[in-house]
């Protein structure tokens, strides 16, 4: 079904059996620098599910460079539990290969017992919020030394292929770049060279390795930072690497400081494929694509057009580590989506904790999280067929149990249709086809428009009621906030009502801004015409991006708090504040709503009181959980329980994990 996906490709002398290759991705399983069994569980995971190769890193090759939390193979002692690793991974077939990693100025004093870090110049980065030490010549012999020897141990614990990451921001690319390589000597100043350190790190990794083992490099396609690196001088460094004696080209995006998103919804599937295309026109060997590169069809394309000769499955095997087996079994629909959120990977990293997956409740927890045939099955009814309800009914199929479905609305998927609706959000919609997907494969009967009451529960009489009811819009406690005139968010995100020129948004919070965000794109030109109008030279930039950003209504947003979006994800609330700007949303912070009439807004800021007047006001205060049936079935003597947004309004992945572990204690 996809033959150029699943075909094999050498690298160097290394066959792999497909053209998948799982990247390397900080995990934070650890924080003393060692492989555990949270690895090794998560690793035979993902080589089992069928990735061609399957990447450990990042892996530091000294303390200044890394630090005590990430993977290290800084010393021989480490060679041993790596092997354990490698052998794990062979067995499924897979390739082991190992990124070395050092961050230069990216490295949090932090991590280096509050030392300073080193770099190519002491210019103060905008990531670790420090001045580097600039680095001597003995430091970098010394840096280009400590990535040969942790090559060489690499081989020595039998990874089949090294990668050299230069790409995100990291020391390499530092070096590089003229905003952050400001040295007068042999590694600073002219293009040769800037490029001089990491091609001597190569050509000293090719000299102690052989010539058979594969090297690879991660760079960056563009840097995506105003006076770096841009993609017009990418293929000149590809080249250099290749000339050093690189096997692989692995492109990725550009600095982890980079306004331009590079990995969550706003990119869209296969965004930065034409960046692996741009190096692969300039150089003759294998060539990586990645960043959402989300389904088996943007894949194989990338491959069958000739982009790129294999593609990056990162977060995508997080959320799904058998994607290569779906996909290569002719089942694409089963694959269970990395919708690009963010919240359970990057995240998570951002907060210190380790990675997992709103949709995968397994990504981390591979050895705990079992699903396990049960002993005694059981007819349970779901009552709601939300992401809570449907996760819980598959899972307790899958655990031998009978499952039916009530659902009172026509369709699945419960809230996901209103998450789903703020533009950039229609990823989340990939939930509701997975689930469909999953229903047919395990057979499961779903009884839609139909609303559970005691009558309908001992007339069907199960053994087990999962009730998944879900949550309802809250009215605050404000004057006219009951007025019927004044929509909720979810009827707005849900319906598309039209709305006029002014519009109000009360509530500040996650589902307020996206709301804000919704109703001021509305009116705004659709990519297609966007795309039209620039191949015809139709308007000038400024005027394209006038109605780009400019629609049919304008936005007021109130939050009460000092700070809006409180709750909006770490890597991913730059990005969104950002369109909100763009789309020339106001957001008054510190304004308390105080009451409403016929579109008339009266708050407070401070000590003053003001007014203003709208032609619609949306509230945006949050949700309650339903909780009608619960009530009802206090009184009667038949096994229940409660799962999802009907105990406490919460996320995606709070549904998700609460109707799989309700589920596995049936």
């Amino acid at each position: 079904m996809y033959t150029n996906l699943f075909s094999p490709i050498k690298i160097n002398n290394l066959e792999i059996k497909n053209r998948i290759a799982y990247p390397s991705l900080g995990l934070l399983f650890s924080y003393d620098t060692k492989l555990n069994d949270k690895y090794y569980n998560y690793f035979n995971e993902i080589a089992k599910g069928g990735a061609g190769i399957v990447t450990i890193g990042p892996v530091g090759i000294d303390f200044i460079g890394s630090g005590f939390v990430p993977l290290s193979l800084a010393k021989d002692e480490a060679i041993d539990s790596f092997i354990k690793a490698t052998d794990m991974i062979k067995s499924h077939g897979a390739r082991p290969w190992a990124q070395l990693f050092h961050g230069g100025a990216y490295t949090n004093p932090f991590l280096i017992n509050n030392e300073t870090p080193i770099a190519p110049s002491a210019v103060f980065s905008k990531y670790s919020k420090i001045e580097p030490k600039e680095m001597s010549i003995d430091d970098i012999q010394t840096v280009q030394q400590a990535f040969v020897k942790t090559a060489e141990r690499a081989k020595k614990a039998g990874f089949e292929g090294i990668e050299i990451i230069g790409s995100a921001g990291y020391l390499i690319t530092q070096f590089l770049s003229p905003l952050t390589n400001k040295r007068k000597d042999d590694y600073g100043g002219n293009f040769e060279n800037r490029t001089r350190f990491p091609r001597q790190i190569i050509e000293k990794m090719r000299d102690k390795l052989g010539a058979s083992f594969p090297i690879g490099v991660r760079m960056a396609g563009n840097d995506f930072v105003p006076g770096s690196i841009e993609d017009t001088q990418t293929p000149e460094i590809a080249k250099i690497y290749e000339k050093a004696g690189a096997d692989v080209i692995n492109v990725t995006g550009g600095w982890h400081e980079s306004k331009i998103p590079q990995l969550p919804m706003e990119l869209p599937r296969s965004g930065f494929s034409y960046l692996a295309m741009n190096i692969k026109q300039a150089v003759s060997i294998p060539v990586m694509a990645s960043n959402r590169i989300s389904t088996p069809d943007h894949a194989e394309k990338i491959i069958r057009d000739g982009q790129a000769d294999m593609v990056n499955l990162g977060r995508v095997l997080i959320a799904d580590p058998f994607w290569p087996q779906k996909a290569k079994s002719g089942k694409p629909e089963e694959i269970r989506p990395c919708v690009a959120c963010s919240q359970g990977c990057t995240d998570e990293i951002f907060s210190g904790r380790p990675v997992s997956c709103i949709g995968n409740v397994r990504a981390g927890y591979e050895q705990e999280r079992q699903i396990t045939k049960c002993k005694a099955p059981k007819n349970i009814m779901v009552v709601g067929a939300g992401v809570a309800g449907l996760e819980a009914a598959i899972t307790a199929k899958k655990a031998g149990h009978t499952v039916e479905i009530y659902e009172k609305a026509d369709d699945i998927g419960g809230q996901i249709w209103i998450a789903a609706a703020p533009p950039h959000k229609q990823e989340l919609l990939e939930y509701v086809r997975y689930y469909r997907a999953m229903l047919k494969k395990y057979e499961i009967l779903v009884h839609l428009n139909t609303k559970v009451d005691l009558d309908l529960i001992k007339k069907t009489n199960p053994d087990h009621i999962i009730i998944a009811q879900g949550a309802k819009p809250l009215i605050p406690p404000i004057e006219g906030a009951d007025n019927p005139s004044i929509l909720s968010s979810w009827d707005v995100l849900k319906n598309s009502p039209f709305l006029g020129k002014n519009v109000a948004v009360i509530g500040g919070g996650a589902v307020g801004l996206e709301t804000a965000f919704f109703i001021a794109q509305k009116g705004t030109l659709t990519p297609e015409m966007l795309h039209f109008l620039v191949t015809y030279d139709a308007l000038e930039l400024e005027r394209l991006k006038h109605y780009m950003f400019n629609g049919t209504s304008k936005v007021t947003v109130f939050e009460m708090l000092p700070k809006a979006g409180q709750d909006v994800g770490k890597s991913t609330k730059w990005i969104l504040m950002n369109n909100l700007k763009r789309y020339g949303v106001q957001i008054k912070t510190n304004s308390k709503v105080l009451s409403i009439k016929d579109g008339h807004v009266e708050f407070e800021n401070g000590d003053q009181t003001f007014q203003e007047q709208f032609d619609s006001v949306i509230m945006a205060g949050g949700s309650l959980p339903v909780q009608d049936l619960e009530k009802q079935m206090e009184n009667q003597d038949i096994s229940f329980s409660t799962i999802g947004d009907c105990v406490k309004p919460g996320k995606l992945n709070d549904a998700i994990l609460g109707g799989f572990s309700e589920a596995i204690k049936l």
